[in-house]
């Protein structure tokens, strides 16, 4: 909201000298003010003025003849509210004043009352703001000075007075009727009240095409375009508004409260679409736009002019320099095949992030790419500082770390594995980690750790580490270390309530005799009709309050060692499987290996290291006595 007001600037400018009052016709009050200012060579805001009357003058101008100003009355105004008559593009109007310029008065009182003028953009809703801090108080004449100052605010920000300003008068009156019951008002914040409201435009809008589908490039926190995102394709979702074409509508006119009739501006239409799309795309065409909303997941695709979604999309190679990143996402249907086999590239390059539903790579993964996605599928090989990602993956040549739910590995060369069930071919050396583990040739240095079973079909090298970890999988450790915490919790909370219900238990004993004298006296006083003294009253209820709570606290602590008893149960469930977990060797041992299955309770390490040439295939844990365990090799 602008609020008019004088800032102007002179030099040299007298701060004593009076004006002699001067009379005047005048319609723009406030040029006259800096006009008078200037040759009196005073301050403008030293000058005050008083409208001494307003007349209003109308006129229709259609070009055709110099039709001549017609004065109109009060009463007249009122009949010209109409739409019809003001948004008549030939209709004017103006307002002239007469009016009484002369030096301001000190001390007013109405000089805390700080008022200004504001208007929207369009000069058709105006406001009045009184600032924080200003008072007023109640006289006689309050409602007659309010009208007279807020006329002299809006003709002096060139505001027509008596038009559009009907709800004026009751604003005034109800604002007066508040002072007087108050007696004063002090406003400790700013208060905006609309007093005048004419006719507003509405805006022309022009026709444009909004392509919603390709989003802000992402920048990084210094506002850097982050050009290795820059959306080499467009994943597109179910229902998502792709592109929007916003029809052009031709704006009505409208007249603000200057008198000023507002034409819109002539309509431009210069973006009809021209393309077309098929079937994977519909419109929504409604008398303000056409919306072009997906009917699939996938990627968005332009092909002689026509639009369409896609699933499948083929490229020779993930680089920063021919695609950048692709993080279409996991749910987004958009399955890539990568041809590059040449094994000297990298088929995804340095640094790239790709996450998409699926994924082929024909060639290898470079270092520090990250691949996500539901499958994928590697026919060449993982740099060690390259991560995977996949709920289904396969991959030749394994150097670097995979995550999923099934993962099979042609040839692991001191990678990672992380999954649920995993299948490897050949190990040369790496760390897996699984439910179920199946190795097909294992040589040396290989750490396997799985919660179910460990089955080598060939065995090749030694310095093999095979490990049972029942806590493998950490939402199960989270639930163990929950437990445990529960445990602790609960023994604290016993251990301090047994110290109280002892406690209570020998305040009662102690106190027993004398409650039982208490109570007598008070059942002699109650037959007899003699008032009960306050203190035994008091004594009694005291001591039935501390049976109540030793009861209260009895019933809390068996409550919460039955709840001890139940964590405690569970522990040996978090290990009942590790009884059942198994580690094969179809092979016989060769060289130094190792077999460790770990407990939870108690909490140990139970290890076995079979002889070098024993042939010894399926080996499980067996408990020997309380407390004691040890591997054995079992039948199958």
């Amino acid at each position: 909201m602008a609020l008019f007001g004088s800032n102007e600037k002179t030099t040299s400018i007298s701060l004593s000298n009076k004006i002699t009052p001067i009379v005047m016709q005048v319609q723009n009050v406030a040029k006259e003010l800096l006009t008078i200012a200037k040759s009196k060579n005073v301050k403008v805001d030293t000058i005050d003025f008083k409208i001494l009357e307003v007349q209003t003058y109308t006129r229709i101008n259609d070009g055709k003849k110099d039709n001549e100003w017609e004065e109109i009355s009060k009463e007249e105004i009122s009949e010209l509210d109409d739409a019809s008559t003001f948004l008549n593009s030939y209709f004017q109007m103006k307002q002239m004043y007469k009016v009484k310029f002369f030096t301001k008065e000190e001390n007013s009182i109405y000089q805390d009352f700080r008022l200004a003028i504001g208007a929207n953009a369009t000069k058709c809703k105006v406001y009045l703001s009184i600032k924080e801090g200003s008072e007023i108080t109640y006289s006689n004449r309050l409602s007659r000075d309010l009208e007279i100052i807020i006329n002299k605010h809006k003709v002096r920000a060139g505001i027509l007075i008596h038009i559009f300003d009907e709800m004026l008068g009751k604003i005034i009156s109800k604002f007066a009727g508040e002072v007087r019951v108050k007696e004063s008002i002090k406003y400790d914040k700013n208060e905006t009240i609309l007093i005048a409201e004419s006719f507003e435009p509405t805006l022309t809008v022009d026709d444009k095409i909004i392509i919603h589908y390709k989003k802000e490039e992402e920048t990084d926190d210094n506002h850097k375009i982050d050009y290795a995102s820059r959306g080499f394709i467009k994943a597109v979702k179910k229902d998502e508004v792709l592109i929007e074409y916003i029809k052009a509508q031709t704006g009505k006119p409208g007249r603000n409260c200057r008198g000023e009739f507002m034409a819109p501006k002539e309509v431009k239409e210069e973006n009809v679409p021209t393309f077309s799309t098929d079937e994977t795309i519909r419109e929504d065409d409604t008398q303000k736009s056409i919306k072009y909303i997906a009917n699939v997941n996938g990627y968005i695709s332009l092909e002689d002019n026509t639009y369409r979604i896609k699933t499948e999309v083929d490229m020779g190679e993930i680089s920063f320099k021919t695609t950048g990143n692709i993080t279409s996402g996991l749910d987004s249907d958009v399955n890539i095949n990568v041809s590059e086999k040449d094994i000297a590239k990298d088929a995804i390059g340095m640094g790239m992030e790709v996450e998409v539903t699926e994924i082929e790579i024909d060639g290898n993964v470079g270092s520090n790419a990250k691949l996500r996605a539901i499958k994928a599928s590697i026919s060449g090989q993982t740099h060690k500082t390259a991560q995977v990602r996949a709920d289904k993956l396969d991959i030749n040549v394994h150097k670097g770390s995979a995550y999923g739910k099934q993962i099979r590995v042609t040839r692991l060369e001191h990678g990672i594995i992380d999954g649920d069930v995993v299948e490897v071919s050949q190990a040369l050396g790496g760390e897996i980690r699984a439910k179920e583990i199946t190795i097909e040739i294992c040589a040396s240095h290989v750490k396997a750790t799985a919660s179910q079973f460990i089955e080598i079909r060939e065995l090749k090298g030694s310095e093999n580490t095979f490990i049972i970890d029942p806590l493998l999988k950490k939402s199960v450790k989270a639930d163990l270390d929950e437990n445990i915490n529960e445990i602790k919790n609960l023994e604290f909370d016993i251990n301090t309530m047994e110290k109280d219900v002892t406690k209570y238990i020998a305040l009662i004993k102690g106190g027993k005799a004398s409650f039982g004298e208490i109570k007598k006296r008070l059942i002699h006083y109650k037959k007899n009709g003699i008032k009960m003294p306050q203190s035994f009253v008091k004594k009694y209820k005291e001591f039935e309050n501390m049976q109540e709570h030793l009861k209260s606290l009895k019933d809390t602590l068996a409550y919460k060692k039955n709840e001890l008893e139940i964590f405690k149960n569970k522990i040996p469930i978090f290990q009942d499987d590790i009884m059942y977990a198994r580690i094969i060797n179809r092979d016989r041992w060769v060289g130094y290996n190792e077999l460790i299955f770990k407990m939870i309770e108690p909490p140990m390490d139970v290890t076995y290291k079979p002889k070098e040439g024993s042939s010894g295939k399926v080996f499980g844990l067996v408990k020997i006595d309380e407390d004691k365990f040890e591997i054995r090799v079992l039948d199958e």
